[in-house]
């Protein structure tokens, strides 16, 4: 397990003081690349066997957002590698060690030149010590959009993805998907579950057309190419 403790800094939160989630998956990011880089198989290691892990999937339980200034622990570590795919948890706990933020995520290593799936050398599974997954919910990956007939649709206006919403592997980086979702919400108040599927690497200079359903507290958002298929899948579900 790996645990860092920071301070919420003024431009990680929000208009509320609340840390934002974009701001939460930030950390919890770069908490696995420091893990995986301190323990000697992080990105430059990999970047030499021309490997690479991409997330396909996020679910975050939210007990309740720290503030600016508090001070909190953010901790990771993997559970589970098989063939390809490997599973990471996440956590933010407060000073007295409470939770406020569990995370779950499935990634996926790749051959970055032949863009497909690639076996997680021995050595890297090897280097971190096995952990047992949080108590938590585990949903499925898929994430099934809502019938428009049963649900309130909306479409947002497209925009076109840009150098800054890009990371060193050329792609949106997950991170951003959270940030282009959020102004399509009522408010960061009171979520309590967030899952993302990603489904389609986007570059720069694609357009994203998104769709935002309404089914009761769920909000859930579909960042739909030109030809209407999703690059990821975002829903969100409020207390």
């Amino acid at each position: 397990m790996y645990t860092y403790d920071i301070r919420v800094g003024f431009s990680q939160a929000d208009e509320k003081q609340n840390m934002t989630i974009p701001a939460i998956v930030d950390v919890f990011q770069d908490s696995s690349c420091f893990q995986s880089d301190e323990l000697g198989v992080g990105y430059y290691y990999l970047a030499e066997k021309n490997l690479v892990w991409i997330i396909d999937y996020w679910e975050l339980e939210i007990e309740r957002l720290p503030k600016y200034y508090d001070k909190v622990t953010v901790g990771t570590f993997p559970y589970s590698f098989k063939g390809f795919l490997g599973n990471r948890n996440f956590f933010l706990k407060d000073e007295k060690g409470d939770y406020l933020v569990k995370a779950n995520t499935l990634w996926v290593m790749m051959d970055w030149e032949k863009q497909v799936p690639a076996k997680i050398p021995p050595e890297v599974a090897e280097s971190y010590e096995p952990a047992e997954k949080l108590d938590m919910t585990y949903s499925k990956r898929k994430i099934t959009l809502p019938d428009e007939v049963n649900c309130e649709v909306r479409r947002e206006e497209p925009f076109t993805i840009k150098n800054y919403h890009l990371d060193s592997n050329g792609h949106v980086n997950n991170g951003q998907y959270f940030k282009l979702a959020m102004p399509m919400l009522p408010s960061m108040e009171n979520i309590k579950r967030v899952r993302v599927e990603y489904r389609n690497q986007a570059h720069k200079g694609d357009n994203f057309n998104p769709l935002v359903y309404k089914k009761d507290s769920t909000y859930t958002i579909a960042m739909n190419n030109d030809e209407g298929v999703p690059y990821a899948v975002l829903e969100f579900t409020f207390r």
